[in-house]
């Protein structure tokens, strides 16, 4: 041990961003651990690392004892009184062990605990930094691909990109540069797992924060995203100023802002939505650029029927039912799209059916779960097939073909329903 030992600590230290004491610490319980090792657990010990030469120090302690028992532990008063001629029983005196004698196994087997120890620690300290950055961007260069995605080097420690968090048709080869968002750092065996994401939604967000100042500092304020990622996505904002456009803003001058995101994300088309408290308002800005001629709201199921004119159809649902799908993650609602022609037809033939179950004074129910779900069909059956729905006796089946006969007209979209629905339950009543 010499003063290069003291240099090896400080230049770890530097490089590392390790503690200084905590490397002395255990290169010192290494060196311990090497004396326990060869001369027995019972040996007593201190080991002490010298500053000023840079060397290890290792005594070993005995207590003074008339008659030896334990040499380990023991030595004798006619010995001791050799070294030190004032010494008594039971007084502990030192001696200088020699860290050179300790062999060649016991030396690598303390420098495995160094550099053991090191690992561990190096490890913590990037867990602790790397676990308060998530939702942070960072980059790296990818080093290799593993069985599980490609591994990229962050600098100070890898960290890996997963197949399902890789933009589909995205392509990498080693030493590629790229972003990505750290989303989780799991604590292993082998040291902390970085996990980084191309995919997630919050990516995107993370994106437009550095694009945008206006979000970044809180005005304009991002309150979903859903993507197809590498294809389509769809962003809702908020301005919490009213002069403030949230469209414009994350656009930017000449689309100068957004087209920063869509090269970063390879062409990733991006869709700016202004939030609204109103679900059916957010809709209509969501399923954009479809133009909406209505839109029932059912609450209790979050279902939303969506009512275009029939040459919007295409737009609103878009190609390979991206754009409702992508509108129908952003709200977090379902939502199925009609032409106003589909509706019409079908509201009047399901209010039809229930006003003639209506009439027969059988629940609309029995008629559904014995398969008729329109007029033409329960026309169109014989009285045998009719008897087969519960409730319906052959006394009723007159009264169900009359009533047929009133609300016929329903279908035709004459606007004359209520008049027919009185005439059909009067002459039903007669």
């Amino acid at each position: 041990m010499s003063l290069e030992l003291k240099k090896a600590i400080d230049q770890i230290s530097k490089d590392k961003g390790l503690d200084r004491a905590m490397l002395v610490e255990t290169l010192e319980e290494a060196v311990r651990s090497s004396v326990t090792r060869k001369f027995g657990e019972d040996i007593d010990v201190e080991v002490s690392f010298n500053e000023e030469t840079g060397e290890i120090d290792v005594f070993q302690f005995k207590v003074v004892v008339p008659a030896v028992e334990d040499a380990s532990s023991q030595i004798a008063l006619e010995e001791a009184r050799r070294h030190d001629p004032s010494v008594q029983p039971d007084d502990e005196m030192g001696f200088r062990l020699r860290v050179e004698d300790l062999g060649r196994i016991a030396a690598q087997s303390a420098k495995q605990v160094i550099i053991q120890r090191m690992r561990t620690a190096e490890q913590a300290l990037i867990y602790e930094e790397y676990k308060d950055r998530i939702n942070e961007i960072v980059s790296g260069i990818v080093q290799r691909r593993d069985k599980a995605g490609w591994i990229i080097n962050l600098g100070r420690t890898e960290a890996l990109l997963p197949k399902e968090e890789q933009i589909p048709r995205e392509h990498y080869k080693r030493g590629d540069r790229v972003q990505a968002l750290l989303i989780d750092v799991q604590k292993e065996g082998r040291g902390p797992q970085v996990i980084i994401s191309r995919s997630h939604r919050d990516y995107m967000a993370a994106l437009f924060r550095r694009e945008v100042p206006e979000v970044d500092d809180g005005v304009i304020q991002i309150m979903g995203v859903a993507r197809d990622p590498g294809s389509r996505a769809k962003v809702a904002v908020l301005s919490r100023d009213r002069d403030v456009d949230p469209v414009g803003a994350c656009v930017g001058v000449r689309g100068s802002r957004i087209q920063n995101v869509v090269q970063e994300l390879r062409g990733e088309r991006i869709d700016i939505v202004v939030w609204n408290q109103d679900i059916a308002t957010y809709a209509k800005n969501a399923l954009s650029p479809a133009v909406i001629s209505r839109i029932v709201v059912d609450e209790g199921e979050s279902l939303l029927e969506v009512i275009v004119p029939d040459d919007q159809l295409t737009n609103a649902i878009g190609r390979k039912g991206q754009n409702v799908k992508l509108a129908a993650k952003l709200l977090g609602w379902k939502i199925d799209i009609y032409t106003e022609t589909r509706y019409n037809e079908a509201n009047a033939i399901g209010h039809g059916l229930e006003q003639l179950a209506s009439v027969a004074e059988v629940p609309l129910e029995n008629f559904l779960a014995a398969g008729f779900s329109s007029l033409e069909s329960v026309s169109a059956a014989t009285d045998e097939m009719l008897l087969g729905i519960a409730g319906i006796t052959a006394e009723k089946i007159g009264n169900v073909r009359s009533a047929i006969n009133f609300l016929r007209p329903v279908l035709d979209g004459n606007g004359q329903e209520d008049a027919y629905v009185e005439e059909a339950e009067r002459e039903a009543g007669a």
